[in-house]
């Protein structure tokens, strides 16, 4: 297999560094390109530096930002946030869907062969009565029929392995009731590194190419179709020899 090109849109979140990293240390990328609100300090970066290139955008102007000359072989995308974070409703919506499903758009080379892989979330529903896994599911119908060669879903539970600036107890409680349950079921919790490890092989290996241990599902429509990868999936193709 030769190795190819890419793209990572947001990569200064908690899975969005560790996938960073996982690309520049991988033999299967020749080049990657990290583009967002924020780029990471190359003092952090261990490996690889060489074969990256890096560009802050705004996502208000993505006609500006280039995405649309770069031609990469696989488009990474882990933008997002949170309710809170975003401030309200229609600001969330408008970074975790608009934003992504327009960066998306924009990065697509038309008359090639692209890979998208992105980001999503365990419960993504698009007839959903929660805002967040409404929009999720929402943004994997928008991505799924904007024509890219293959679109790749990640839908991972509760995130273990991360670092929050603040402290959050109700949240370490939860990551302490999952923690427990991962021993018993691997539904229920994954490590973000080995998320950014999943995702960075699904990049590279392509749905028809999937292994069996992925437990891949497809979803959608005719003309807009998209493979699933569940937390379960994501634990054991990272662990694959694939």
């Amino acid at each position: 297999m030769s190795a190819q090109t890419a793209v990572l849109i947001g990569s200064t979140g908690q899975t969005g560094q560790r996938l960073l990293n996982q690309l520049l240390s991988s033999p299967n990328y020749s080049q990657i390109s990290e583009y967002g609100r924020r780029v990471t300090d190359l003092e952090s970066i261990s490996s690889g530096k060489e074969k990256l290139q890096q560009k802050t955008v705004d996502f208000e102007k993505l006609n500006e930002s280039g995405l649309k000359d770069g031609k990469w072989d696989v488009v990474f995308i882990t933008l997002g946030t949170t309710r809170k974070n975003a401030g309200s409703a229609e600001a969330f919506e408008k970074i975790d869907r608009e934003y992504v499903l327009n960066a998306a758009r924009e990065a697509k080379t038309d008359g090639k062969d692209q890979r998208l892989v992105y980001l999503s979330s365990a419960g993504a529903d698009a007839s959903s009565s929660f805002l967040y896994t409404k929009s999720k599911g929402l943004t994997e119908i928008g991505l799924a029929s904007l024509g890219y060669k293959d679109t790749i879903i990640f839908r991972p539970a509760v995130l273990a392995g991360v670092t929050r600036p603040e402290s959050r107890p109700f949240e370490a409680v939860g990551r302490y009731v999952t923690s427990v349950l991962s021993h018993i079921t691997s539904s229920v919790e994954i490590k973000v590194g080995t998320l950014a490890k999943a995702m960075a092989k699904a990049g590279s290996l392509g749905s028809a190419s999937l292994p069996t241990v992925a437990r891949a599902t497809h979803e959608g429509k005719e003309g807009a179709s998209f493979t699933v990868i569940g937390n379960s999936g994501a634990i054991a193709l990272a662990r694959s020899e694939s």
